[in-house]
């Protein structure tokens, strides 16, 4: 095992992969998070181009030399998800704590190596979930356990986007980890999972709706727990008409239309924590049941912030992992069954271990 890394604030960071997602949500949030400080980019792009949202970082082209670097104690890595366990086994064997964007790997089987090599180095092992922190998950999130809603009976997830033009990148070309289920539906299963736990089985629909699309681009996922069906869907040629969340229960239901702002937010330059940042003005609306009088209940605002503020904490010995290696696990088995399911027409369990099951069950009770 590698000499211990330092616990201190700042945090020196190294942030591999600076495409979309590199450069709109995780080098705006290090550069925000009070603690954290983006000293390294490893990319292809030159260094001239880099410094134009990110200045005052180190650009190294190479990803294994930007995920080893002698003087970083945080390695983010936002590169393609078939590179992600490849780097951060890297990263962990040489002593840096590690921040995977999500799914987290391209398998179940790399998931696990990947965590194995987290609890032999002794380092913080966390994947990228900001969509814990919507404001529109927040507010069902609060809803449920405000009680109003008595028995959940159905949960009802969707992300839709009217995209009819396929883009020139990884996430929409044939390959491992690629497609809208492990892109938008990693968001929605991590969510059902932090809200329900493990579901008895999967069951997934997926194809590719769009005349040049090559990777599936819509999905149906219903997750069957005990009582409970849990449906996620997104699709890229919906153009309106379906809400960002649905729930019924047996004494009401709750409907939330807009999805949250940040990202949006961040995309027009926005940084995190400027004035209305994750301030939601679409409210959700709680129907009774037996009256069928609408409530307006207000939306609660988001924060992709509070996950690395998380990590920071985590990686300083004052807080707990954001999504621990447990959770993360759990999720790539979610997805690897749901995979599995669309090739194969039937409903599946999880492929978990009984010791994986209790490691998730103990990270979720925290």
């Amino acid at each position: 095992m590698a000499d211990a890394a330092p616990s201190r604030s700042p945090i020196r960071t190294s942030l591999i992969g600076y495409g979309y997602v590199g450069r709109t949500f995780h080098a705006p949030l290090l550069l925000a998070v009070p603690g954290l400080a983006l000293t390294v980019i490893g990319s292809s792009q030159t260094a001239d181009v880099v410094h134009e949202t990110a200045p005052d970082t180190v650009v190294i082209a190479d990803p294994v030399a930007a995920a080893t670097a002698p003087d970083i104690d945080l390695v983010v890595i936002a590169t393609p998800n078939d590179s992600h366990a490849r780097l951060a086994i890297a990263a962990l064997e040489a002593g840096k704590h590690v921040v995977i964007d999500k799914p987290f790997t391209v398998s179940l089987g790399e998931a696990r190596a990947v965590a194995a090599a987290a609890e032999k180095s002794g380092r913080i092992l966390s994947v990228f979930q900001n969509r814990r922190f919507d404001s529109d998950f927040l507010t069902a999130e609060a809803a449920i356990a405000g009680g109003r809603l008595g028995r959940l009976v159905q949960f009802e997830s969707r992300i839709d986007r009217y995209r009819p033009q396929t883009q020139d990148r990884w996430r929409e070309r044939p390959g491992a980890g690629t497609g809208l289920w492990f892109d938008l539906g990693s968001h929605l299963a991590d969510q059902a999972l932090k809200l329900f736990g493990i579901p008895d089985s999967v069951d997934v629909h997926t194809a590719s709706q769009r005349a040049e699309g090559t990777a599936p681009d819509w999905f149906h996922a219903v997750l069957t727990y005990r009582g409970l069906h849990v449906i996620l869907g997104a699709g890229c040629l919906v153009s309106g008409g379906t809400n960002r969340f649905t729930l019924h229960g047996t004494e009401a239901s709750f409907v939330k239309s807009g999805v949250d702002v940040q990202e949006t937010q961040l995309r027009q330059g926005m940084v995190p924590g400027d004035l209305d940042w994750g301030i939601d003005l679409d409210a959700a609306t709680l129907i009774d049941g037996a009256t069928a009088e609408p409530e307006i209940m207000a939306a609660v605002d988001g924060d992709y912030r509070r996950y690395y503020e998380g990590v920071r904490d985590a990686i300083l010995g004052s807080g707990l992992n954001p999504v621990p290696p447990a959770e993360a696990l759990a999720l790539m088995a979610l997805i690897e069954a749901g995979e599995q399911s669309a090739a194969t027409g039937r409903a599946l369990p999880l492929s978990l271990t009984q010791a994986e099951i209790a490691a998730f069950q103990a990270a979720r009770a925290i």
